[in-house]
């Protein structure tokens, strides 16, 4: 892990001069960080969430995502982060996977530094992370998925398909696609694609809720949505500006183009729905403001003005027709839009990174694009290898996708063995999961 750090500062000017000493402003940056990204999931995806459901389901919905938070966090600090950034014995398994030398975070001191802040803000700032994904695949089994399977589930794959992937793509020397040079800067594949794509398994796996989609499944409260998108965009600044790793220039530059893509994206989906339906709703602008969050996650801090623009509108764009074309023509049940709204944003950003990227070596950690760009290179004459940068991309994005696509379905049928069933009754579907699973109401008659 500290090999990849030192890499990190040494690709960045605003941190090269400080190589594993603490500084306070860093510190304090990665610490708010941290905050930011934990309340992204039990205060502003779980309200984002709870929002669209419907009534007799909102208690259930939030519970599922606050679940999904606690539970990823604790399996995170007994192997998760072990398995995502620690150090293999053998090349070949550290392609994969870290090992297990720091279950329970064992090798670690408190005073240990992950370049110029403490390791273990790192291991918590990671753990929001891991955390969050899983509970975004929640969003599209909810209303009849077994709260005891989605707990294991949750706990199970944690270990098999969020930290073998973050592994893969952060984990540094060794790790697969990290050495291929892919470049996602907080998240595109390793959270978005990944946790959306899962949700979308998991949808066809537990098959579609009763009566769908001939019923009608009308939001609880969009004013909870809406709210619930508002935090995330608050939260974001840490999950996109924190993946600078200090209060430096990268993170300011994040902040921008986070700011700037969630903006025009929420412009877009309005303009869209307002051409499309006639109305521009509520639900429609909070639902573009977070598909332009997904989208500039992976290219934060690698893009300028103009392609955080192109990154917010495009990816909004991927994300309308995915919600309201492709759902609709292949017919799966994914209740939230899981799948429409974070995979797809998220693979576009994810491929547009490796063409919008700005040439700039200060700015890229890795990759074909930043080898072109070296002194040596440039000397001889070596162009921009923005056609190499984009195929290392897709490669990223095709092993993820398969990686997680494999892994998910393993992982739900040892928690169906678990837990006898996925599914809730049929009874209990049609009461509501909120009585019947928790013994509790939304609104009290």
């Amino acid at each position: 892990m500290k090999k990849w750090f030192i890499a990190l500062l040494l690709a960045l000017p605003t941190l090269a001069l400080a190589e594993d000493k603490l500084d306070t402003g860093d510190t304090a940056w990665m610490m708010m960080s941290t905050a930011l990204v934990l309340l992204m999931t039990p205060a502003g995806l779980a309200l984002f969430y709870a929002g669209m459901t419907r009534s007799k389901n909102v208690l259930n919905t939030y519970a599922m995502v606050f679940g999904a938070f606690v539970v990823a966090f604790v399996v995170w600090i007994i192997a998760g982060y072990s398995i995502a950034f620690g150090t293999a014995s053998s090349p070949a398994v550290q392609n994969i996977i870290g090992g297990f030398s720091h279950v329970f975070l064992n090798g670690i001191k408190w005073t240990d530094l992950s370049g110029t802040y403490p390791t273990y803000v790192f291991v918590a700032f990671q753990g929001t992370f891991a955390a969050i994904t899983v509970a975004i695949a929640s969003g599209s089994v909810i209303e009849r998925i077994k709260y005891s399977t989605w707990l294991v589930f949750v706990a199970i794959w944690g270990l098999v398909v969020y930290a073998p992937v973050a592994h893969m793509v952060w984990g540094g020397e060794g790790a697969l696609l990290f050495d291929a040079g892919a470049l996602d800067f907080a998240g595109g594949t390793v959270v978005h694609m990944n946790g959306g794509l899962a949700g979308l398994v998991l949808a066809l796996l537990v098959g579609k809720r009763h009566g769908y989609p001939k019923s009608a499944m009308k939001p609880a409260t969009v004013l909870l949505t809406a709210l619930g998108a508002a935090l995330l965009w608050f939260g974001w600044y840490g999950f996109n500006a924190g993946s600078a790793f200090g209060a430096n220039a990268i993170a300011g530059l994040a902040l921008l183009t986070t700011t700037i893509a969630t903006a025009a994206a929420a412009i877009t989906w309005m303009l869209a729905e307002w051409f499309v339906y006639k109305k521009p709703t509520l639900l429609g602008i909070a639902t573009g403001a977070v598909a332009g969050l997904v989208a500039i996650t992976p290219a934060a801090g690698f893009v300028s003005v103009g392609g955080a623009f192109i990154v917010g509108v495009v990816g909004t764009l991927f994300a309308f027709w995915g919600v309201t074309v492709l759902k609709k023509k292949l017919g799966y049940d994914d209740s939230l839009d899981a799948f429409g709204v974070h995979f797809l944003a998220g693979l576009f950003g994810a491929l547009a990174t490796g063409v919008l990227a700005v040439k700039d070596v200060d700015l890229l950690w890795d990759g074909p694009l930043k080898t072109s760009l070296l002194p040596e290179a440039v000397k001889k004459g070596v162009q921009p290898d923005v056609i190499g940068q984009f195929l290392v991309q897709v490669e990223s994005v095709v092993v993820i996708g398969l990686f997680t696509m494999i892994g998910t379905v393993v992982v739900y049928y040892i928690a169906t063995a678990l837990t006898g069933g996925s599914r809730v009754d049929e009874e209990s579907e049609a009461m509501g999961l909120d009585e019947s699973v928790h013994g509790e109401k939304y609104i009290n008659s």
